[in-house]
């Protein structure tokens, strides 16, 4: 009874679903892999992670062709058929956010979050009908659970943040309703959680057995893995010496603590005033735990950023009285309809421009090798940006997809305003290397985008002033021309 009574804690998910629900589970996961990532260069994740996934679920190996299939684009007419057999599963029937569990802790065995894998999830529990708030607070409950206190504390303030603790996961699981395992309520009540005791706290968030390694040697390994040898993600990062044209660079953390994935926002402009700072901009940006801030080129981001300000506050009347107010209305604007007036100002801002546009593409080049030599850890990045921030991170995405290891790492993307090439082929190989979403959003009546734009080329096509008509379920086109003014 006693062998037994310390077997039962440790049976994962899969061992405690019935037949058809297993089946079920490794079903949903290969058929939404195949429809999430079909191209053939992921095609040995996709057998990677689902012949893992049977051997998670212990299912037999005879099931295994059966979901290679799944996996490879057969059968996705099934996809809603098997996520009612999975929420019919007792298991399942009064609280499917064990799923949530268990796919974050089959994720994360390895020390590996895979930005590939966070995109499953996330279709997974949407197809279960399950909040993605629950994934948030998995994510954030984990790491608060994996935490070791370096900092020495008087007695009496250990006790009072123990107690602390306790009411605080005590809280979290009754409102999660975290799935207890063999019917026994597992929660790790530690302080610290010393190497020994990390299993504990961590059962409680992805499972008994799911955490059974991260109390070991290799479980310190995993969490070091996850977030880089420093342990520190972005915080401090700081170009030590010049890279190539590049005299800037450094990451600003936006908000204090760690998470599972980060955000880094990457500012296009700034200027004297309200926005002289590079985490300005990002004020109003939705909060999570770990956001960083990029700093590059300052002193050419404010001659540019003031050379723009100069530019509308000069000309404002101007621009209302001539032929640019016509203009204006008739959506992209070219070289031939600007009016002389405006043309003889443009010295004041092509060449800071000019130099931007060059700074802009080497700053996104050096930020994909950030990025490829996991300096933030092997964890999921959402990179975000206006103006020529977002140009960086396009030139980024461009760079990470001509080097080998690129996939697994970015997970979103958001391109607002972007001075970069709108044509299709351009985008192709960014769907190389983000795993979830790119979303453009563009604004059809950016004069001063396309102002600045007219001479770089007789292009027209200006991703930030429309959408890029790319065939790919990546690529969301946002019309911003009703918010932005």
């Amino acid at each position: 009874a006693e062998e037994a009574g310390e077997k039962e804690p440790c049976l994962l998910l899969g061992q405690q679903l019935g037949e058809a629900g297993r089946f079920a589970y490794a079903a949903l996961c290969g058929i939404s892999l195949a429809w999430l990532f079909p191209e053939k260069e992921q095609s040995s994740f996709r057998t990677e992670f689902i012949e893992g996934f049977v051997k998670w679920l212990d299912l037999p190996d005879a099931v295994l062709p059966a979901m290679t299939a799944f996996a490879s684009g057969l059968g996705g007419e099934g996809k809603e058929t098997f996520a009612q057999i999975l929420l019919k599963d007792p298991i399942l029937k009064e609280n499917p956010v064990v799923i949530t569990q268990d796919l974050l802790a089959f994720s994360l065995r390895d020390g590996y979050y895979d930005a590939r894998a966070r995109v499953l999830i996330c279709h997974i529990i949407w197809l279960l009908r399950i909040p993605l708030e629950e994934l948030e607070v998995l994510e954030e409950s984990l790491l608060e659970s994996l935490k070791e206190q370096k900092e020495e504390e008087s007695e009496t303030a250990e006790v009072s943040r123990k107690k602390k603790e306790r009411r605080k996961k005590l809280k979290r699981y009754l409102l999660i309703g975290l799935a207890t395992v063999g019917g026994g309520t597992v929660i790790g009540l530690t302080g610290g959680l010393a190497a020994p005791l990390v299993a504990a706290g961590a059962a409680t968030i992805i499972g008994s057995a799911g955490a059974a390694a991260l109390g070991s040697t290799a479980g310190i390994a995993v969490m070091a893995s996850l977030f880089g040898a420093a342990g520190a993600g972005l915080t401090g990062y700081k170009m030590k010496k010049r890279v190539g044209a590049i005299e800037e660079f450094e990451f600003l953390p936006l908000t204090e603590g760690r998470q599972l994935h980060i955000t880094i926002a990457i500012t296009g402009w700034l200027c004297t005033g309200k926005y002289g700072s590079f985490t300005a901009p990002w004020s109003s940006m939705l909060q999570s735990s770990e956001q960083y801030c990029l700093a590059w080129e300052s002193k050419y981001l404010m001659e540019l950023g003031n050379a723009l300000d100069s530019l509308l506050n000069g000309f404002v009347n101007m621009m209302a009285q001539e032929a640019l107010k016509f203009t204006v209305l008739s959506g992209i604007v070219t070289a031939l309809t600007w009016p002389a007036s405006l043309l003889t100002a443009a010295s004041v801002i092509d060449n800071p421009w000019g130099v931007c546009l060059h700074r802009s593409a080497e700053v996104g080049k050096h930020l994909a090798h950030i990025l490829l030599s996991r300096q933030q850890g092997k964890r999921p990045v959402t990179l975000i940006g206006f103006s020529l921030g977002a140009r960086v991170i396009y030139f980024c995405l461009q760079e990470m997809a001509q080097e080998k290891g690129s996939q697994g790492i970015i997970e979103d993307v958001v391109l607002l305003g972007a001075p970069v090439e709108g044509e299709a082929k351009y985008w192709k190989a960014i769907t190389k290397v983000v795993s979830g979403r790119i979303i453009n959003g563009y604004c059809r009546g950016d004069w001063l985008l396309g102002f600045v734009y007219r001479t770089s080329s007789v292009q027209i096509n200006v991703a930030g002033l429309q959408p890029v008509d790319l065939d790919d379920r990546r690529m969301v086109n946002m019309d911003l021309s009703s918010v932005v003014s």
